[in-house]
């Protein structure tokens, strides 16, 4: 439309200068210039495109640079999920409190932060659903001051039962080009040879024309509906299909770990009271207790327990030594009464430490006492254990356990 008001107007002026002597010369040139002003008013007849502000290119890139980072969080919070989860599973594995109670701060911070992402999720499913429920009444509301019902009509359809708005324009378009065509070849063949000075303006504008022309092509191209249509199309399926299946895959995501989470935070008081119980439970068994096996194990790290252990189990062959240097005091002792053997045993389990009593001159308590002993003062799992002690396991221990 700039090249038909102004250039074609200057060759236009200077031909009419040439040819003033020849009416018919000047006829045409009037002719021509009324299919140019044709032309640009069709032209203004196209909707101004510039009232439509918004830029779809940028939206999309914007959208682009937006779900990357959407998809970086995202993945972030799997990771994180998955690094509570393994170190919750290591803590309830190890028995360790500090390690649960921090994975249960974690946990009620990931919680909170899956109920936000479900929230936004669930806005975002909600939002989109609605507007691809009816997408082109969406359209038409918003393009309703810009553009014209009925070519908005035939970009979203593109049926061919709906006419072509630009139709009109374009062919009206078509023909005023061809006709002022026609009439610049006519001048080149009859007036040059007239008037020589003409061949440079009719040259112009037969070159104006032809550019014209491939514009026109180029414009009846673009205002095609099915290149457009094909994109509006592929858009909705990305969004109406695509889309919304994604996030609904992320509300799942956000669901389950929201359950897992939640779960997590009930189990681990209860792993918590399961551990305080089997800690007072430990609490109970005397570390002193030789049928213990963690005070067999502490024997090996600690010389004065292992000390202790010896000379409370070896009696019966401290007696036998101190038998072999007084056998007087041990035939004594082998016919002393029943109570004194009692009395012995009280102290041996009682308020008093069996140490304490001298090696010199105390006597042995039958082995019908010791059995009773052994029966009060230890479980029958105890019992079993110590009873199943291999040959491998005596000589690894030496004489510390037997009584």
């Amino acid at each position: 439309m700039g090249s038909m008001e102004s250039g074609l107007k200057q060759h236009l002026a200077r031909l009419d200068e040439i040819f003033a002597t020849r009416g018919d010369y000047v006829q045409t040139l009037r002719f021509m210039q009324q299919m140019a002003d044709n032309v640009i008013k069709q032209l203004l007849g196209l909707p101004d495109w510039d009232m439509a502000k918004v830029d779809l290119a940028a939206i999309a890139d914007q959208t682009a640079y937006v779900e990357y980072y959407r998809w970086l969080s995202y993945l972030l919070l799997l990771i994180l999920d998955l690094v509570i989860c393994l170190a919750a599973c290591l803590g309830l594995a190890k028995q360790s409190r500090w390690l649960l109670t921090t994975m249960m701060v974690f946990g009620v911070l990931t919680l909170i932060l899956s109920w936000a992402s479900l929230g936004v999720d669930l806005a975002t499913a909600v939002g989109t659903s609605d507007f691809c429920v009816i997408p082109d009444k969406f359209i038409m509301n918003q393009t309703k001051d810009l553009i014209s019902s009925d070519i908005v009509h035939y970009y979203l359809y593109c049926s061919q039962t709906l006419p072509n708005p630009f139709q009109q324009s374009l062919t009206i378009f078509q023909r005023s080009l061809t006709t002022m065509q026609i009439q610049i070849q006519g001048l080149l063949q009859f007036a040059v040879p007239l008037f020589p000075t003409a061949e440079r303006d009719l040259l112009g504008i037969q070159h104006l024309l032809n550019s014209s022309e491939a514009s026109l092509h180029q414009l009846t191209a673009l205002l095609d509906c099915r290149g457009l249509n094909k994109d509006y199309m592929d858009a909705l399926i990305g969004v109406c299909y695509d889309g919304v299946e994604g996030v609904l895959y992320l509300c799942l995501f956000s669901t389950l770990a929201i359950c897992a989470f939640c779960a997590m935070l009930c189990a681990i008081p209860r792993a918590w009271t399961h551990i305080a119980s089997r800690e007072r439970d430990y609490d109970d068994i005397d570390e002193e207790d030789p049928f213990n096996p963690q005070a067999r194990r502490m024997t090996t790290h600690n010389p004065n327990h292992a000390t202790n252990v010896h000379s409370f189990c070896s009696y019966s062959s401290s007696m036998g030594s101190q038998s072999s240097l007084h056998p007087p005091a041990a035939q004594a002792v082998s016919n002393a009464p029943v109570s004194e053997y009692m009395n012995q045993s009280a102290l041996f389990g009682g308020n008093q430490r069996y140490e304490n009593v001298p090696l010199i001159g105390r006597g042995s308590p039958p082995p019908s006492v010791y059995t009773q002993q052994f029966r009060n003062r230890y479980s029958p799992s105890m019992r079993a254990t110590y009873l199943s002690m291999t040959e491998d396991q005596i000589r690894h221990f030496g004489n510390d356990f037997q009584a």
